[in-house]
Formats: structure tokens, sequence, C-alpha cells
């Protein structure tokens, strides 16, 4: 406990830190993802091509090489400097992405045909259908398999440690140079994560139970 109360101040600062770039890469994730989603499943073969090609290249990618990519190679492409902590939200969210899309990819594929017909019978034009008929009901079924990817998002934030992202995985590092043992501090950091864990597992089961489709 000594560890924890005597350097509170660190394992606050790395935590919140944390905390947001999860938020801020589940943004970028989800946003991306729905649309690589439902690029999927377009009648465009063009988009259906781009999906798979973006999913296949960036899931075969390690997430350490796509951030060595954005952090030493980003700046080289002449674009708008961002800092270490957006190139990481920018990484995290891209890679994350590619999951999002595959999960949302599956959830389209439990709606009903009948529903996206019905859709068509109307009068409604593909992008129409996927944003008021077919996504709502998509998003019912994969909002389980989806927080799993959102807990991976989270784990996957401690290699923005290694670039001078000052989150909680780079809570040990800091507290060596303070002279603290790091058995201590590491354990105290797998404790915080898993009730960041426990938290998100929690959103799950309430997911499952209230918005899961009922078979």
């Amino acid at each position: 406990m000594d560890v924890l109360l005597g350097n509170s101040d660190v394992f606050l600062n790395g935590f919140g830190t944390t905390v947001l770039l999860f938020l801020c890469a589940t943004l970028v994730s989800i946003a991306v993802g729905l649309s690589l989603g439902a690029m999927r499943v377009s009648p465009i073969g063009v988009l259906r091509a781009t999906s798979v090609a973006y999913v296949t290249l960036v899931r075969n990618t390690p997430l350490t090489l796509l951030m060595f990519f954005f952090v030493f190679g980003y700046p080289k492409l002449g674009l708008p400097d961002l800092d270490y902590f957006s190139l990481a939200v920018v990484a995290l969210g891209l890679y994350t992405a590619s999951y999002v899309a595959e999960v949302v990819r599956a959830g389209v594929n439990t709606v009903p045909a009948g529903q996206a017909e019905a859709a068509r019978a109307l009068g409604l034009s593909f992008g129409q259908s996927m944003s008021s008929v077919i996504l709502p009901q998509a998003l019912r079924a994969v909002s389980p398999p989806i927080v799993s990817v959102l807990i991976a998002l989270l784990k996957n934030t401690t290699i923005a440690a290694g670039f001078s992202v000052a989150e909680a995985g780079a809570i040990r590092a800091t507290l060596s140079e303070r002279g603290e043992p790091a058995l201590p501090v590491m354990l105290w950091v797998a404790c915080g994560f898993v009730v960041l864990v426990m938290l998100l597992s929690l959103l799950q089961r309430t997911a499952e139970r209230n918005w899961s489709i009922a078979r």
C-alpha cells in the first residue's frame, strides 16, 4: 500500500491518460469500423474490395509496427503535426476498427434478408436502408462482441507507453526512477487494469441481457 499511496499522483495521471486514450480510440474505431462494416456488405464492388483490403492489411499488421509508422513515418508525410497522444489515438483507433468492421459485418448477416428487401420496396437507397433499418438491428446483436473488442483495445493502450505516451504502461518506468521496487508497482498496475476490464465486462453482461436479439 505504501507504493500506491506514496505515488498516487503517478497512478492517477497514468490511468487517467489510459482512460482518455481508450475513450478517444474507441470513438475512432467505432466510427471507422461501422463505415468499413457497411462497405463490406455494399452492392458496390469497389467499396467491398476496399473494405476487404483494409481489414486484411491492418489485422495482419502488428500493432507495434502500426504505432511505429504513425510516430516515425507520419511526420515525414508533410501532414499537420500531431502530438504523440493523438498519433497513438489514430493508430489504436484504425487498428481496432478492422476488428469492429468484422463484428459489424457478422451482425449485418444476422439481420433477415427480408428487412433489406422491405427497405428497397419502400424506395430507400442502400445508405438509407443501412442507417435506418439494417445497422440498428445489427448493433443490438453485436454489442456484446464489440465490448470484447474494446476490452482488447484497453489492454493494447499499454503499447503507447513505448512511444512517449505517459499512460498506465509507463508507471513502472516512472516509479523505478524514484527507487520504487518493480514488482509491487507492476502488481498495482495489473490491479488497475483488472478493475477497468471488470467494468467493461459488466457493461458487456448488461448488453447481453438488454440488447441481444432473442433467439
